[in-house]
């Protein structure tokens, strides 16, 4: 038991701080989604992904209120209007939310070991089990609706077979090794990752207000289908199916739902999203040559990205986030 008021730390604050910005960014999305859903089973995750999100902001409020702390801008009413046309068909809603879940997981896992409070540890404990409870959820319908994307099959080993050659870890000279499960996991999962990249660029890129956001979208989708076409090549020389895009998932509509603030903090989520991804994959795979293809993509996201927060700051767009005292700045 904690004898005393404890303090939150940085990891704590800046942990709770970036649970609302992104939660009330979900709350004005799933509002959307849910004023244009026709499927009911569809509909009864979005409510759940709806509901744990407010259930987050809520908590977050509280603990802020209490220690005195401001509360971000976040997402308001004002980012969304929920009686626009519909812009995507019922079935991209799954594979947002799949894909949302899997970046919750890991952001909240990120977290949780560098919680200290009762409360906070307790608070992003129950935000991992309810996660998985909503990714469980998905996943179920998506395995109904015959909408799941299965990464492919490879056979059993049948016995313990050990390393012996260094061609195991060579890659651009020479006969290439078969690629590894975990290999062709993340290659199947960085896939996915870029199709609803793509897809919500696409999208975006119809509806956006600003010519900059507009421009900045069609980078994005550019970008999105190169690294796809990159990455199935990988599987498609080892003869193993890749996943198709979600385009067709965009309905033709240009009058925006959300505010361009709103989709550009999506996207730049995205892309820190990609470059976590890539970053595992480069620690996953021993083959050189898919290293270093990691690598020079994990770059151009990441130029991208800064492309991205320099528009943010362009149009007052971006929130400060909790930040350490400039002392020296103090002292003049």
């Amino acid at each position: 038991m904690e004898s005393h008021h404890l303090r939150l730390t940085a990891s704590e604050i800046g942990g709770l701080w970036t649970n609302y910005v992104s939660d009330s960014m979900f709350v004005c999305v799933y509002k959307y989604f849910l004023a244009h859903v026709e499927d009911h089973e569809i509909k009864t995750v979005l409510e759940h992904a709806l509901d744990l999100a407010q259930q987050h902001i809520e908590v977050v409020t509280k603990i802020f209120k209490e220690e005195e702390h401001a509360l971000p801008e976040g997402f308001t009413e004002k980012d969304v209007d929920i009686k626009a046309p519909k812009l995507f068909i019922d079935e991209f809603l799954l594979f947002y939310t799949k894909q949302m879940t899997k970046g919750a997981l890991v952001t909240y896992s990120t977290l949780l070991p560098h919680t200290f409070r009762n409360d906070i540890r307790e608070h992003f404990m129950s935000c991992i089990s309810s996660t998985m409870e909503l990714f469980n959820d998905v996943t179920k319908i998506m395995l109904s609706k015959g909408l799941q994307v299965r990464t492919p099959y490879i056979p059993y080993l049948k016995e313990v077979d050990m390393v012996e050659k260094q061609r195991f870890l060579a890659g651009w000279i020479g006969e290439q090794r078969p690629l590894t499960a975990m290999e062709i996991t993340n290659f199947h999962a960085n896939l996915q990752t870029n199709f609803l990249g793509g897809t919500l660029v696409t999208a975006f890129g119809q509806v956006a207000r600003t010519e900059d956001v507009r421009r900045y979208m069609r980078e994005g989708k550019k970008l999105a289908n190169k690294h796809t076409e990159i990455m199935s090549k990988y599987l498609k020389h080892d003869d193993l199916p890749a996943p198709t895009p979600w385009d067709a998932y965009v309905l033709v509509t240009k009058e925006p739902p959300f505010s361009d603030k709103l989709m550009m903090f999506q996207v730049s989520m995205m892309s820190a999203a990609g470059m976590g991804n890539y970053g595992t994959a480069i620690a996953g795979s021993p083959r050189r040559d898919i290293a270093a293809e990691y690598s020079k993509l994990l770059g151009e996201v990441g130029l991208f990205a800064e492309n991205g927060a320099s528009l943010l700051i362009k149009h007052k767009w971006m929130e400060r986030p909790p930040h350490a005292v400039d002392r020296n700045e103090l002292m003049k």
